[in-house]
Protein backbone atom coordinates (compact mmCIF):
# COMPACT_ATOMS: atom_id res chain seq x y z
CA UNK A 1 0.00 0.00 0.00
CA UNK A 2 0.95 3.17 -0.76
CA UNK A 3 2.18 6.28 1.96
CA UNK A 4 -0.78 8.30 0.34
CA UNK A 5 -3.64 5.68 0.78
CA UNK A 6 -2.08 4.67 4.74
CA UNK A 7 -2.24 8.04 5.13
CA UNK A 8 -5.83 8.57 3.74
CA UNK A 9 -6.90 5.68 5.59
CA UNK A 10 -5.33 6.35 8.64
CA UNK A 11 -7.09 9.58 8.37
CA UNK A 12 -10.56 8.37 7.72
CA UNK A 13 -10.38 6.09 10.65
CA UNK A 14 -9.32 8.82 12.80
CA UNK A 15 -12.26 10.97 11.51
CA UNK A 16 -14.49 8.02 11.94
CA UNK A 17 -13.23 7.65 15.78
CA UNK A 18 -13.33 10.83 15.92
CA UNK A 19 -17.36 11.12 14.71
CA UNK A 20 -18.09 8.38 16.93
CA UNK A 21 -16.82 9.90 20.18
CA UNK A 22 -18.89 13.47 19.22
CA UNK A 23 -21.78 11.63 18.45
CA UNK A 24 -21.60 9.32 21.43
CA UNK A 25 -20.94 12.42 23.32
CA UNK A 26 -23.80 14.10 21.72
CA UNK A 27 -25.90 11.11 22.59
CA UNK A 28 -25.20 11.13 26.37
CA UNK A 29 -25.70 15.18 26.30
CA UNK A 30 -28.74 14.41 24.92
CA UNK A 31 -29.83 11.73 27.30
CA UNK A 32 -28.02 13.56 30.52
CA UNK A 33 -30.75 16.80 29.34
CA UNK A 34 -33.47 14.31 28.51
CA UNK A 35 -33.19 13.22 31.79
CA UNK A 36 -32.89 16.75 33.46
CA UNK A 37 -36.07 17.37 32.01
CA UNK A 38 -38.17 14.36 32.55
CA UNK A 39 -36.46 15.08 36.12
CA UNK A 40 -38.15 18.66 36.34
CA UNK A 41 -41.18 17.89 34.99
CA UNK A 42 -41.58 15.02 37.40
CA UNK A 43 -40.47 17.58 40.22
CA UNK A 44 -43.16 20.29 38.29
CA UNK A 45 -45.67 17.90 38.52
CA UNK A 46 -45.20 16.52 42.25
CA UNK A 47 -45.37 20.31 43.11
CA UNK A 48 -48.06 20.87 41.02
CA UNK A 49 -49.94 18.11 43.15
CA UNK A 50 -48.56 19.24 46.83
CA UNK A 51 -49.79 22.89 46.11
CA UNK A 52 -53.44 21.21 44.69
CA UNK A 53 -53.55 18.99 47.78
CA UNK A 54 -52.83 21.45 50.09
CA UNK A 55 -55.38 23.71 48.35
CA UNK A 56 -58.17 21.58 48.66
CA UNK A 57 -57.00 20.43 52.02
CA UNK A 58 -56.87 24.29 52.68
CA UNK A 59 -60.33 24.49 51.07
CA UNK A 60 -61.65 21.81 52.68
CA UNK A 61 -60.83 23.08 56.30
CA UNK A 62 -62.08 25.92 55.37
CA UNK A 63 -65.65 24.58 54.39
CA UNK A 64 -65.42 22.30 57.94
CA UNK A 65 -64.52 25.81 59.79
CA UNK A 66 -67.18 27.87 58.22
CA UNK A 67 -69.80 24.57 58.79
CA UNK A 68 -68.93 23.97 61.98
CA UNK A 69 -69.27 28.06 63.02
CA UNK A 70 -72.39 28.19 60.86
CA UNK A 71 -73.90 25.33 62.81
CA UNK A 72 -72.56 26.81 66.09
CA UNK A 73 -74.41 30.30 65.06
CA UNK A 74 -77.04 28.31 63.99
CA UNK A 75 -77.54 26.76 67.54
CA UNK A 76 -77.03 30.11 69.51
CA UNK A 77 -79.53 31.62 67.62
CA UNK A 78 -82.04 28.83 68.07
CA UNK A 79 -81.29 28.92 72.72
CA UNK A 80 -81.30 32.66 72.43
CA UNK A 81 -84.91 32.57 70.64
CA UNK A 82 -86.05 29.95 73.27
CA UNK A 83 -84.60 32.18 76.10
CA UNK A 84 -86.64 35.17 74.89
CA UNK A 85 -89.30 33.08 74.44
CA UNK A 86 -89.23 31.57 77.80
CA UNK A 87 -88.61 34.68 79.12
CA UNK A 88 -91.33 36.20 77.69
CA UNK A 89 -93.89 33.99 78.50
CA UNK A 90 -92.61 33.59 82.62
CA UNK A 91 -94.99 37.05 83.18
CA UNK A 92 -97.75 36.38 81.40
CA UNK A 93 -97.74 32.61 83.33
CA UNK A 94 -97.06 34.10 86.62
CA UNK A 95 -100.19 36.59 86.14
CA UNK A 96 -102.32 33.73 84.55
CA UNK A 97 -101.73 31.19 87.72
CA UNK A 98 -102.01 34.17 90.57
CA UNK A 99 -105.39 34.51 88.65
CA UNK A 100 -106.00 31.17 89.07
CA UNK A 101 -105.44 30.72 92.24
CA UNK A 102 -107.86 33.84 93.15
CA UNK A 103 -110.63 32.32 91.52
CA UNK A 104 -110.27 28.62 93.24
CA UNK A 105 -110.19 30.80 96.73
CA UNK A 106 -113.24 32.43 95.68
CA UNK A 107 -115.03 29.56 94.71
CA UNK A 108 -113.52 27.39 97.59
CA UNK A 109 -115.05 30.34 99.93
CA UNK A 110 -118.31 30.90 98.29
CA UNK A 111 -119.13 27.07 98.01
CA UNK A 112 -117.46 26.69 101.58
CA UNK A 113 -115.19 24.12 100.38
CA UNK A 114 -112.58 23.28 103.00
CA UNK A 115 -109.37 21.24 102.83
CA UNK A 116 -110.25 17.85 104.98
CA UNK A 117 -108.81 17.08 108.13
CA UNK A 118 -106.57 14.23 109.15
CA UNK A 119 -109.21 11.99 110.71
CA UNK A 120 -111.31 12.37 107.65
CA UNK A 121 -107.78 11.99 105.38
CA UNK A 122 -106.76 8.77 107.72
CA UNK A 123 -110.62 7.28 107.32
CA UNK A 124 -110.47 7.07 103.28
CA UNK A 125 -106.74 6.02 103.22
CA UNK A 126 -107.22 3.23 105.65
CA UNK A 127 -109.28 1.01 103.53
CA UNK A 128 -107.47 1.79 100.82
CA UNK A 129 -104.09 0.66 102.15
CA UNK A 130 -106.37 -2.26 103.79
CA UNK A 131 -107.53 -3.34 99.91
CA UNK A 132 -103.70 -2.95 98.59
CA UNK A 133 -102.57 -5.05 101.16
CA UNK A 134 -105.35 -7.83 100.50
CA UNK A 135 -105.95 -7.79 97.20
CA UNK A 136 -108.59 -11.15 97.23
CA UNK A 137 -110.94 -8.35 99.78
CA UNK A 138 -111.07 -5.71 96.77
CA UNK A 139 -112.35 -8.65 94.06
CA UNK A 140 -115.13 -10.18 96.44
CA UNK A 141 -116.38 -6.53 97.43
CA UNK A 142 -116.25 -5.76 93.92
CA UNK A 143 -118.19 -8.49 92.63
CA UNK A 144 -120.77 -8.24 95.34
CA UNK A 145 -121.53 -4.72 94.37
CA UNK A 146 -122.12 -5.73 90.73
CA UNK A 147 -124.27 -8.71 91.34
CA UNK A 148 -126.03 -5.91 93.94
CA UNK A 149 -126.24 -3.86 91.31
CA UNK A 150 -127.98 -5.86 88.76
CA UNK A 151 -130.40 -6.78 90.94
CA UNK A 152 -131.39 -3.91 91.92
CA UNK A 153 -131.33 -1.35 89.36
CA UNK A 154 -134.69 0.31 89.90
CA UNK A 155 -132.49 1.58 93.25
CA UNK A 156 -130.39 3.78 91.68
CA UNK A 157 -133.17 4.87 89.21
CA UNK A 158 -134.96 6.02 92.35
CA UNK A 159 -131.95 7.82 93.84
CA UNK A 160 -131.65 9.35 89.97
CA UNK A 161 -135.18 10.96 90.74
CA UNK A 162 -134.90 12.11 94.48
CA UNK A 163 -131.75 14.17 93.35
CA UNK A 164 -132.22 17.32 95.75
CA UNK A 165 -132.75 20.65 93.25
CA UNK A 166 -129.57 22.02 93.48
CA UNK A 167 -127.54 19.25 92.63
CA UNK A 168 -129.26 19.26 89.65
CA UNK A 169 -127.84 22.62 89.26
CA UNK A 170 -124.32 21.68 90.47
CA UNK A 171 -124.60 19.13 87.21
CA UNK A 172 -126.08 21.28 84.93
CA UNK A 173 -123.14 23.55 85.54
CA UNK A 174 -120.32 20.72 85.63
CA UNK A 175 -121.79 19.54 81.95
CA UNK A 176 -121.69 23.45 80.61
CA UNK A 177 -118.20 23.82 82.05
CA UNK A 178 -117.19 20.52 79.92
CA UNK A 179 -118.94 21.48 77.02
CA UNK A 180 -117.39 24.84 77.07
CA UNK A 181 -113.86 23.51 77.34
CA UNK A 182 -114.71 21.31 74.40
CA UNK A 183 -115.51 23.95 72.53
CA UNK A 184 -112.97 26.17 72.86
CA UNK A 185 -110.33 23.46 72.52
CA UNK A 186 -112.21 22.83 69.01
CA UNK A 187 -111.83 26.43 68.39
CA UNK A 188 -108.13 26.82 69.26
CA UNK A 189 -107.44 23.43 67.40
CA UNK A 190 -109.07 24.18 63.74
CA UNK A 191 -107.99 28.02 63.96
CA UNK A 192 -111.99 28.66 63.10
CA UNK A 193 -114.79 29.08 65.43
CA UNK A 194 -116.99 27.35 63.13
CA UNK A 195 -116.21 24.54 61.03
CA UNK A 196 -112.77 22.86 59.35
CA UNK A 197 -110.72 24.63 56.85
CA UNK A 198 -110.75 22.86 53.53
CA UNK A 199 -108.19 22.59 50.56
CA UNK A 200 -109.91 23.45 47.17
CA UNK A 201 -109.18 21.30 44.49
CA UNK A 202 -106.58 22.25 42.18
CA UNK A 203 -107.50 22.07 38.82
CA UNK A 204 -105.57 19.74 36.72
Amino acid sequence: MSLAASRAVLRQSTFTVRRAGIRNASTTAEAASTVKNTASQAQSKASEGLTKVTSSVSSAASSVTSTASNAASATTARATGLVGFVQGIVPQATYYSKVALELGKLIAHQRNMAPPSVQTMQSYMQPALNMVRNPSSLMSRVASEASSAAQQPANYLAQVRNLPREQWYSIGVVVAEVIGFFSVGEMIGRFKLVGYRVKEAEAH
